[in-house]
């Protein structure tokens, strides 16, 4: 429905890099809903709903969306809901004023909408903060998987596995340090790194930066890029590891690829930033540890190599965990109870007003 030419270019550029050098007065832009430049399209989708849908909730992928919110409540009697999920990493890599202006937008039009979900208690609290919205109007809706579209294999090769952009602020660069001194212990010479999860065009000197460092290192024989990350090739990477550690930099909002690794048979190791604690608390399918320094990734990774029923537990800990809290089927039906529920508040709101 929404297919303008500036939001698409927007998310496209979202899904491609954290980077948003030259989109930043097009994303006020279009926080800006019926006064800014897209407002022919925004007039355009509102148009299209009122002709062709009749529903009773609109719900919204992210923030950066929220332009949309006033006019979708002028033209229809809906709910708007809307999603939080890593705005604040585009949001943040914009320079000062275009930030202040970027953040002051969205908290002005958060007040438009209904309800917000959050993708994790850590990113509940700081959007809660950082757009002021009230208690009453915010929860916590972990993403969730279909655990039956992921299968776990019996054996596994002792591999250590890394799944995300391949960027420095994921922690590629900290994984390969840690594999580095892992791999001066004689007794892990068959162990391997497999990295995969693809790169931008922003990434390309951190890559080559990267490569070097494993050929000085000598692991070119022990680190292999698993270059086919979708579908059946997701599964096979996932069927060469023992384990996974994506030790993100900073706090991330939340981490699909820990639920689909557990899903898989895989442990999770990570440091305790950002969702992460929570989520593996949830599942009980890995271990955090701290500092994110590649001598304590080392020695947790060490120890559970040198424990393989303890990293057994883990795996099928991690599976039960997912299948039973962070499952797509059990979560539809209880977001579908909570649509109902704030449209009875909102209902009995508009009835004593």
């Amino acid at each position: 429905v929404l297919n303008s030419g500036p939001a698409l270019k927007v998310a496209a550029h979202m899904a491609g890099s954290t980077n948003p050098e030259g989109l930043e007065e097009m994303t006020i832009s279009m926080l800006k809903g019926e006064s800014g430049e897209q407002k022919e399209e925004l007039d355009k989708l509102i148009n299209w709903i009122v002709e062709h849908c009749n529903p009773d909730v609109i719900h919204i992928s992210n923030a950066l969306l929220l332009g949309l919110v006033k006019r979708i409540k002028e033209k229809l009697d809906v709910l708007v809901v809307c999603t939080l999920q890593d705005e604040d990493v585009w949001v943040n890599a914009m320079n000062d004023h275009f930030r202040k202006a970027t953040w002051e937008l969205m908290k002005d039009r958060a007040a438009d909408v209904d309800a917000f979900f959050a993708v994790s208690n850590y990113y509940r609290t700081k959007m809660k903060s950082v757009l002021a919205i009230p208690d009453e109007k915010l929860v916590t809706c972990h993403i969730t998987l279909a655990p039956e579209d992921y299968r776990s294999t019996l054996q596994k090769p002792q591999n250590i596995g890394y799944l995300s952009r391949m960027c420095e602020s994921n922690g590629l660069e900290l994984v390969i340090d840690a594999f580095t001194i892992l791999k001066k212990d004689p007794k892990w010479q068959m162990v391997k790194l497999i990295i995969t999860g693809g790169s931008t065009g922003d990434d390309h000197r951190f890559l080559k930066k990267i490569k070097r460092k494993i050929k000085r290192g000598g692991l070119r024989d022990f680190v292999e890029f698993h270059k086919d990350f979708e579908g059946e090739g997701r599964h096979d990477f996932f069927s060469k590891i023992s384990l996974l550690s994506v030790p993100v930099l900073e706090g991330e909002a939340f981490g699909l690829y820990l639920l689909e690794a557990m899903a898989s048979g895989v442990p999770v190791v990570q440091p305790a930033t950002g969702a992460f604690p929570e989520i593996i608390e949830k599942s009980g399918g890995g271990v955090i540890y701290q500092p994110n320094t590649p001598a304590q990734l080392a020695k947790i990774i060490t120890g559970l190599l040198m424990d393989p029923e303890k990293l057994s537990g883990l795996a099928e800990k991690g599976k039960q965990g997912v299948n039973k809290n962070f499952n797509i089927h059990r979560q539809a039906n209880e977001i579908i109870k909570f649509y109902q529920k704030i449209r009875e508040q909102k209902r009995v709101n508009s009835n004593v007003t």
